[in-house]
C-alpha cells in the first residue's frame, strides 16, 4: 500500500495538531461550544527501566502466594476489601452497570468567583480547544467569563468516570481543572495542625521587610528546572560515550520462549500433582523395599552359581552316602 503523503501547512501557519483524547460540547443556556480536551501538562522526568545484569528488560507478573505459582490474567478478579483479608468480588458486568451514563456534554450550571477556588482542590489541568465551526461561540464564552472573573462548575464523564471540573478563562483561552472531591482532602486537624495563635507584630514586620527584599514582580519559569532529571541525563550520556556499563538486551529466540512455556507448565503440574504425590508416597516406599529384597535374593543365587567348589562338595557327599541309607528312610 503506498504511503500517504502528509499535507504541509501553508507558510506562516502551524502544523496541524493531533486530535484530543476527549471531545464534547460545553453547554450554557442557548450557547453550545464543541471542544476537544488536551492535557495541559506532560511528564518530563526520566523513568528508569528495570533490567537484569545482561540488559534484558524485566516484567512484572501476578503471583499466587498460597498456591506458589504465577497467575494468568484470565484468572484475575477484582475484590473490595470489607475487612482485613476479606473481600467482596465485583465482576466486570457489575462495574459496567455502576458506570455513569455516557455523555459528551459539559453542562455549566453554576458560576463562582475565581477567588473562592482554592488551588488545594485542583487535580489536573486541560486545555479546551474549539472544534471547527465553534470558534465564535468559544471566544464569546471565554470573554464573558474572563470579564466577570468567574469560573464555571460542571461535571462530565470521561473514561467511564464522572469528574467534577472548573472551567476557567484566561487570556482568551478556556482551561478545565479537574477538582478533587471533599472526601479526598485531609483537614489540618487530621495532620495535627491546631488553630494558630497570633504572632508578635514586631517580629512579623521584620519578616515582611525581609520578604520584600527578595520579592519579584513576576515568576520566571526558566528558574524552575528539574535538576535530578538533568543530572541523570548527563550521567547516562557520559557513561554511554565512555562505553561504561552499557548493556544491550539479547534477542529473544524461539527456543528461549519455548523454554519459558515449558517451565511454567512444569510449575502448574507440580502444583496440581502435589496432593497426588502425598497420597502415593507410602506405596512407593513399599515397592522400593520389595525391589531391594528381590535384588538381594537374586544376587545370592547368582553368587552360589558362581562357586564351583560348592557343587563338587555336594557331589562327593552323595557318593560317600551308604547304600542302605535310602532304604532306612
Amino acid at each position: 500500500m503506498p504511503e500517504r503523503k502528509r499535507k504541509r501547512a501553508p507558510a506562516g501557519e502551524s502544523e496541524p495538531r493531533s486530535r484530543g483524547f476527549w471531545s464534547g460540547t460545553i453547554a450554557f443556556g442557548l450557547v453550545s461550544v464543541p471542544v476537544q480536551l488536551y492535557p495541559a501538562n506532560r511528564t518530563s522526568s526520566i523513568s528508569l527501566r528495570m533490567v537484569d545484569e545482561d540488559g534484558t528488560p524485566l516484567q512484572r507478573r501476578f503471583y499466587c502466594t498460597r498456591e506458589d505459582r504465577p497467575v494468568s490474567r484470565d484468572e484475575l478478579v477484582r475484590g473490595y476489601e470489607v475487612e482485613p483479608d476479606r473481600y467482596v468480588v465485583v465482576t466486570d458486568e457489575e462495574l459496567r452497570a455502576l458506570a455513569p451514563e455516557k455523555s459528551r456534554e459539559i453542562d455549566l450550571r453554576r458560576f463562582v468567583p475565581l477567588a473562592q477556588l482554592d488551588p488545594f482542590y485542583f487535580e489536573r489541568a486541560y486545555y479546551l480547544v474549539p472544534e471547527e465551526g465553534g470558534s465564535k461561540a468559544y471566544r464569546l464564552l471565554a470573554a464573558a467569563m474572563e470579564s466577570s472573573q468567574r469560573a464555571g462548575i460542571a461535571t462530565f464523564v470521561m473514561r467511564d468516570r464522572e469528574y467534577l471540573v472548573a472551567i476557567i478563562s484566561e487570556g482568551g483561552m478556556l482551561r478545565a481543572e479537574t477538582l478533587r472531591f471533599p472526601e479526598e482532602l485531609r483537614s489540618a486537624k487530621e495532620v495535627g495542625l491546631a488553630t494558630p495563635k497570633s504572632a508578635p507584630s514586631r517580629e512579623t514586620q521584620a519578616l515582611v521587610k525581609a520578604i520584600d527584599a527578595l520579592g519579584a514582580r513576576t515568576l520566571n519559569p526558566d528558574e524552575l528546572s528539574d535538576l535530578r532529571s538533568e543530572r541523570l541525563r548527563e550521567l547516562a550520556e557520559r557513561k554511554r560515550a565512555a562505553g561504561e556499563d552499557v548493556v544491550r538486551a539479547p534477542e529473544e529466540t524461539g527456543e528461549e520462549q519455548g523454554a519459558e512455556i515449558i517451565d511454567l507448565m512444569s510449575v502448574l503440574r507440580r502444583s496440581l500433582g502435589q496432593k497426588a504425590k502425598v497420597q502415593t508416597a507410602a506405596p512407593q516406599r513399599e515397592t522400593s523395599g520389595a525391589a531391594r529384597r528381590r535384588s538381594a535374593r537374586t544376587a545370592g543365587r547368582a553368587a552360589t552359581r558362581k562357586k564351583p567348589g560348592t557343587r563338587r562338595a555336594s557331589a562327593a557327599a552323595k557318593k560317600r552316602r551308604p547304600s542302605g541309607a535310602k532304604k532306612r528312610r
